[in-house]
């Protein structure tokens, strides 16, 4: 087995007002599940923002609880945890790539979502990366999650007037007085 090579982390965000943060798992591996939760809890509590958890049946299910809390709450943002171990069948492919894809297209969406599903090839793999004290996955994707809320924050500024604006001027209408 390789080694983790080291990279870059980003500093930790910090924010000027309190930020909410959905931790959304699938505790079908439930060693492995706490080990991502606690990592993600401390990520969360170190940037002084407060979480909230939800547990689902599987992997698949994760992208749907995620987009029913942005329809009906108020979180800034989301952690998706969970661990996909590949087995005998297909079925490994189809909720690796339908569950990634899911996500990511809630992201496309505006949602800060921080992806946390492991996807591996056995147990070994999956303990060392949800290891608070190892790879720390679960505290990287509440990081990946802040550090959108973060961006999210900044670029939701009042505009200056530079770049694109969304008013609508109507034909005609130079100074949008229109009253149409």
């Amino acid at each position: 087995m390789a080694t983790a090579e080291q990279h870059y982390i980003l500093p930790r965000p910090s924010f000027d007002k309190p930020v909410k943060i959905l931790i959304v798992v699938s505790p079908y591996y439930k060693d492995i599940a706490d080990n991502l939760i606690a990592g993600a809890k401390a990520e969360i509590e170190a940037c002084d923002a407060s979480w909230d958890l939800v547990e689902v049946p599987g992997a698949l299910e994760i992208p749907t609880a995620v987009g029913i809390a942005e329809r009906t709450s108020n979180f800034d943002g989301y952690v998706a945890l969970g661990c996909i171990i590949r087995g005998e069948t297909t079925h490994y492919d189809t909720v690796c790539n339908d569950s990634s894809r899911a996500l990511q297209l809630l992201g496309l969406q505006g949602l800060c979502i921080g992806n946390g599903i492991l996807t591996v090839e056995n147990r070994k793999q999956a303990e060392v990366r949800a290891e608070t004290s190892d790879q720390n996955k679960g505290g990287g994707a509440a990081a990946a999650a802040l550090h959108l809320v973060a961006i999210g924050r900044k670029w939701a500024a009042p505009r200056k007037g530079v770049g694109f604006t969304s008013d609508i001027l109507l034909a005609g209408d130079t100074d949008g007085t229109s009253t149409a």
